[in-house]
């Protein structure tokens, strides 16, 4: 097993009684500290006809220091751009990740928007994380052929600080999971085990935008212009499909990252799912985070508990949020915050090991292509 297991602290919020905004669902926040040094999240808050809005709350943490419930605050975001709505007034602002981007001196969100094209990556960016300013959609240049724009995309996060693009350019660098024709779990379990990896359609993605002279403007994102092919299925536990999850976070060993992978399971759900959700563990050089120093062989955390086994989606658990414990003193302690079945939010403690695990499992052939 992993040296980096997760230590679950229990339930952390859960749909509130009565509220319509709750009805189907809390789940899979961001985590960020405020400039007040308190902990926010934002939760996806599930509404009747899967209609998202984006919530915000403060953590709760007991006499031990550990995460014990949280305390709503209202709504971030919620479905009024174009790209944001569907057709009849439904629509999603979805699965957030919130970082203080250091260069900008702004936190800057960045979440799933459901419209008529599918879910895209939009941005949006807050200097006190309770008032934000819609940026746009993400926009992306084309590499090698491979359309970055007229697909759908999710579970996107970005880096606190400037990052060398491959010439070494520093700049503002994204991680996300384009969902390309075919590559969706629900599709790649059709295919059987011995299914051939679709490299270029099937990774995580780094994409590299020139950092702004000074904030970004309103409704004119900047162009990703610069593409790194970061990891593709390797292990059976993500084989189905990988994907992001926390945004990254800087540790003495590297960039850490915990993201999610998907496997088959042997028993359908009453949904008629054979899919299960998991959680894994890559630790990206500081330097050069294109390179990756570790990656889990095996999850550090899979659906155990009843509330990760059932709920709207069975046999998930879905990292999306991290908080490194600086305020108890403890910089190697990080607070892991996750979907648990599509309906609750969990929290776990993952204690950084002294070492890196000696092996680090590759993350396939041909990754080091890069624009």
């Amino acid at each position: 097993m992993s040296d980096f297991q997760l230590k679950r602290l229990g339930l952390i919020m859960e749909p509130a009684p009565r509220n319509a905004h709750e009805v189907e669902g809390t789940l899979n926040p961001a985590a960020v500290r405020g400039q007040d040094g308190e902990l926010y999240l934002f939760p996806r808050l599930v509404a009747k006809g899967n209609y998202s809005r984006i919530g915000i709350a403060r953590v709760k943490f007991n006499e031990a220091g550990d995460p014990s419930g949280v305390e709503r605050l209202g709504i971030a975001l919620e479905p009024e751009a174009d790209y944001e709505r569907l057709p009849g007034g439904g629509g999603g602002c979805e699965d957030p990740r919130v970082t203080f981007v250091e260069p900008l001196r702004h936190y800057v969100m960045t979440y799933t928007a459901l419209s008529r094209h599918g879910p895209r990556i939009a941005l949006a960016m807050s200097r006190d994380l309770f008032h934000w300013e819609r940026i746009g959609l993400a926009q992306f240049e084309p590499y090698h052929g491979i359309d970055f724009v007229n697909v759908d995309n999710k579970d996107a996060s970005i880096f606190p600080t400037a990052i060398p693009n491959h010439v070494g350019k520093l700049q503002l660098a994204m991680l996300h999971r384009p969902l390309f024709a075919g590559t969706r779990p629900e599709e790649t379990v059709c295919q059987g085990d011995c299914r051939p990896v679709d490299l270029d359609h099937e990774s995580i993605w780094i994409s590299y935008c020139p950092m702004p002279p000074g904030n970004l403007e309103p409704h004119q994102p900047g162009l990703f212009n610069s593409h790194h092919r970061l990891a593709t299925p390797v292990a059976p536990w993500e084989m189905l499909k990988i994907g992001g999850g926390t945004p990254p976070v800087l540790t003495r060993h590297g960039w850490l990252v915990v993201y999610h992978g998907v496997s088959k399971t042997t028993e359908p759900d009453n949904a008629g799912r054979a899919l299960c959700y998991s959680a894994g563990v890559m630790v990206l050089s500081e330097e050069h985070p294109r390179i990756i120093r570790y990656r889990s062989p095996e999850p550090v955390l899979t659906p155990l508990s009843a509330d990760e086994l059932r709920g709207t989606i069975s046999n998930v658990v879905f990292p999306t949020g991290i908080d490194r414990r600086d305020d108890l003193g403890t910089p190697d302690r990080f607070d892991v915050y996750y979907g648990m079945a599509d309906s609750r939010i969990g929290v776990a403690r993952l204690d950084l090991p002294e070492h890196l695990p000696g092996a680090m499992q590759g993350s396939g052939p041909g990754d080091k292509r890069e624009r």
